[in-house]
């Protein structure tokens, strides 16, 4: 009783709350990125010209008059979903269960329980905690070279190292974390709830499936576009990096005949050794050099004469 006493004469905080808000903010910010991310990185399944194109675009290239574009931006964008991504994984460390006497009771009640709701805010916590390690790589990656958004770049840093691992367990956090805490987001908030209780259950069923449904899309999407990539990478493993750029922002996708047909050009530092070896004067003919001399002598000729300049 005292102690009941001593808990209620302590004045209320406000700070949970507004961790709380401040989370979901974060959340819904990070989980929209995840969406429009995904969408992106598909373009690769059209094509690296669709890819290169959309890569430009991010780099606000159609301001640009040369159309390379700002890097920059890209960067300025990383940097704000890097520091959007450390502020909600701080906040919501606090609500994982840092204990094996935690973790044990957690799943006690949701043994007792059988709420899907649960079972979801765990798959949240347990995906949350391996993006805890992931997502950083990927950013880091990204806002240490923001003008490597390159179709063959992008192949090659996925296939290199085995990165592509890395990626695609990321893609398969991100996806379950991002569109779960969406749909969390929608029911902690009271969003389309409706007027009444037949109304919610209703629209929480509609939530339910729409969260499925994307789970799925944005699944297979990045899945496909991560193999596309690995491809791309397995076939221009060899290639020079330089090469590989100059090709995504010139070709996109250099056809077979066009590389051959380069391939079997002359190298032209060869053949400037070769004329600076054999000087001109020596591969005239000598039954040349006196027709040579007369017109050097008239040429003279006419120079000298002031009137002939005049005319």
């Amino acid at each position: 009783m005292e102690s009941y006493t001593i808990e209620s004469s302590k004045k209320k905080s406000r700070l949970p709350v507004r961790l709380d808000f401040l989370q979901s903010g974060t959340g819904l910010v990070l989980g929209l990125f995840v969406w429009v991310h995904i969408v992106l990185d598909a373009s690769i399944i059209l094509g690296p010209r669709a890819f290169n194109w959309v890569s430009k675009n991010m780099e606000l290239a159609f301001l640009s008059d040369t159309g390379h574009g700002y890097p920059i931006a890209v960067f300025f964008a990383v940097f704000i979903v890097f520091f959007l991504f450390i502020v909600h994984a701080l906040i919501g460390i606090r609500k994982f269960p840092i204990s094996w006497k935690q973790h044990r009771i957690i799943k006690d009640q949701m043994a007792m329980m059988r709420h899907q709701d649960t079972n979801l805010w765990y798959i949240q916590v347990l995906t949350g905690f391996i993006m805890l390690f992931a997502g950083p790589v990927h950013l880091y990656t990204m806002l240490t070279h923001p003008g490597s958004i390159d179709p063959y770049l992008s192949a090659g840093r996925v296939l290199g190292g085995n990165m592509w691992f890395i990626y695609l367990i990321l893609l398969v956090c991100a996806v379950l974390h991002g569109n779960i805490g969406l749909y969390r987001l929608c029911m902690k908030w009271g969003w389309f709830q409706g007027g009444d209780y037949r109304r919610a259950r209703e629209n929480r069923a509609k939530l339910k499936n729409l969260r499925n449904k994307l789970i799925i899309v944005f699944l297979s999407a990045g899945l496909l576009a991560l193999l596309v990539f690995v491809i791309i990478g397995l076939r221009y493993k060899d290639d020079n990096p330089h090469q590989s750029t100059t090709r995504a922002q010139t070709y996109g996708a250099e056809p077979a005949a066009e590389r051959a047909f380069h391939q079997a050009l002359p190298d032209t530092q060869v053949v400037h050794e070769q004329a600076a070896s054999s000087p001109i004067e020596e591969s005239m003919p000598n039954d040349s050099a006196p027709v040579v001399r007369e017109f050097e002598a008239a040429h003279e000729k006419v120079v000298d004469d002031p009137g002939d300049l005049q005319l």
